[in-house]
């Protein structure tokens, strides 16, 4: 009887882990979150599952509010890794990146940060 009663408790725990882990998330990014560095070319984000570009955003805000994103990609060797272009050269001061995304399985997050060149 503890035997099944042990087996249930098991089963049940490991289908609410799977649970918890679905929906994809954030990993890193570069530059970090709460950095300051030299004006990067491009942002890069890992997430933990793959991303679907043509569904997915990215915005970075800069001083006095200017975007200077260029064009989200995916690579399809690294699909769980999506680059941004910085455009016109960052200048110093505090950015803004905001990004929504949507998985191949079709689920949406979104979140931001910021980091600042120096």
């Amino acid at each position: 009887m503890h035997t099944l009663a042990f087996s249930i408790t098991a089963a049940a725990v490991v289908l609410m882990a799977g649970e918890a882990s679905a929906h994809a998330r954030l990993i890193r990014s570069d530059p970090m979150a709460g950095a300051t560095v030299s004006a990067p070319d491009a942002l890069h984000l890992s997430f933990s599952e793959s991303i679907v570009a043509a569904k997915s955003s990215v915005s970075v805000s800069g001083p006095a509010g200017a975007v200077v994103t260029g064009k989200l990609a995916v690579d399809p060797k690294a699909p769980r890794v999506v680059a941004v272009p910085l455009t016109g050269g960052l200048k110093p001061g505090a950015y803004k990146v905001k990004w929504t995304m949507t998985t191949e399985d079709t689920h949406t997050m979104d979140g931001a940060f910021g980091f600042k060149v120096k």
